[in-house]
């Protein structure tokens, strides 16, 4: 960490109306809540449409993307993010279901949260499980951002080159590595 916190990066969307209005509204009105916790200005990516993850599980979300300084550690970072999405009236009924407002605290700087195998085990899930459990305690980077077109697609409008500290791939890299139906599926909103 230098004088400036550690850049983080965040990945908003919705898919369902909030206490703030619809999704566009709920995911702009949460980036703009982000800024009490930056030491810098938040870096907002464009917003996006994408079909619901997995498939069925709901209306298009609004996606989109920040960055910022911060000199919050990961946990009260998490804290916070939680916080925001429970003002927005989100609550956790259903894993991947529709909700009003999705924060994940995709990194933290370079960090590796708690260790590489812990990340290891979540990374390499089989999705069916990922379905089923969740783990109890924060993993960093976000386990799943570089199978993800709905996260890469707007981070890479604000941080491409931003590396995996594990995979060594900068967002850039991870974004193209998918299929192109993926990529194709994340379409600006005018």
């Amino acid at each position: 960490m230098d004088d400036l916190g550690q850049l983080v990066l965040i990945a908003l969307g919705s898919n369902a109306n909030s206490n703030w209005g619809d999704p566009t509204e709920t995911v702009q009105k949460a980036m703009e809540s982000l800024h009490k916790f930056a030491i810098s200005s938040v870096q907002p990516s464009r917003l996006y449409q994408t079909p619901a993850f997995p498939a069925g599980a709901g209306p298009n979300f609004v996606n989109m993307a920040c960055t910022f300084f911060t000199a919050f550690s990961p946990d009260d970072l998490l804290d916070a993010l939680h916080r925001i999405e429970a003002e927005s009236g989100r609550t956790r009924t259903r894993r991947w279901g529709q909700r009003t407002l999705d924060l994940d605290l995709i990194a933290v700087g370079q960090e590796v949260f708690p260790d590489r195998v812990v990340h290891a085990h979540w990374r390499n899930l089989p999705l069916a499980e990922q379905a089923r459990s969740a783990p109890d305690t924060l993993i960093l980077p976000h386990p799943r951002v570089q199978d993800r077109a709905f996260v890469l697609v707007p981070l890479a409008d604000i941080a491409p080159e931003w590396r995996h500290p594990l995979l060594d791939l900068s967002v850039s890299q991870m974004l193209n590595a998918l299929p192109e139906t993926d990529r194709a599926s994340v379409v600006p909103l005018p």
